[in-house]
């Protein structure tokens, strides 16, 4: 498990330029962009549709485009992201009446699939999905908002979920979601996890390569 995955979330970006935020939050080392789609019905918020992804594709950009779906019902927007250039395709399993069916779903449009747990949903909802999944985002706030703080029990799950993973024995990505910073992602990569979603910590940053730098040393340090 050597994977350090750094994937800012475009939430916390600059919205009157996002094709060069998204430049430059690439060009100074990471490696995905993270989209948190929320549709002020299954989370209180509402941020961006496919037609942002197909933009910045548009715009040029071929890093991995990683789509977190906080929406209800799911399976018709799926498609629609799919066509935009999505490369991953998250979704709660609150959302979908049928979840193995969405995972299918994403699959068969061409994307990688993954199952989002809130703080408070149990990891045993992944007991007979897992398998068919290529990503794991353990929700660390609840979802709806940026800049909220780490909950710390996530660090428990993470383990938990990391030996799932690892019991299993395929290449699944294990990601996390909220209050992700510099300070504190030593302790999440040590507990387990592969991939890191930043949006405040990077985008309110002056200086988008050393924050990034920073994290990954972090985490090089952290798992020795």
């Amino acid at each position: 498990m050597s994977n350090c995955i750094i994937a800012p979330s475009i939430l916390s970006a600059n919205f009157a330029k996002l094709g060069e935020e998204v430049d430059n939050v690439l060009a100074a080392g990471a490696d995905w962009v993270h989209f948190d789609v929320m549709d002020n019905h299954y989370v209180p918020n509402l941020t961006i549709g496919p037609m942002v992804c197909q933009a910045l594709r548009k715009h040029g950009v071929t890093a991995p485009i990683d789509v977190h779906l906080m929406v209800e019902p799911v399976d018709r927007i799926v498609p629609d992201f799919a066509e935009a250039g999505a490369s991953l395709i998250s979704f709660h399993p609150e959302a979908s009446r049928h979840v193995h069916r969405t995972i299918q779903l994403i699959k068969s449009h061409g994307c990688k699939a993954g199952l989002v747990l809130n703080p408070a949903t149990p990891v045993e909802v992944l007991d007979w999905v897992l398998e068919d999944l290529d990503l794991v985002l353990l929700m660390s706030v609840n979802p709806g908002f940026g800049g909220q703080a780490f909950i710390p029990s996530t660090l428990d799950k993470l383990r938990a979920v990391r030996s799932m993973i690892d019991k299993l024995g395929k290449p699944i990505t294990l990601e996390v979601d909220g209050g992700v910073k510099a300070d504190n992602i030593g302790a999440i990569a040590a507990a387990g996890a592969d991939a890191f979603v930043a949006g405040s910590a990077i985008f309110n940053a002056p200086d988008y390569a050393g924050v990034i730098a920073q994290m990954r040393a972090n985490v090089a340090a952290a798992r020795g």
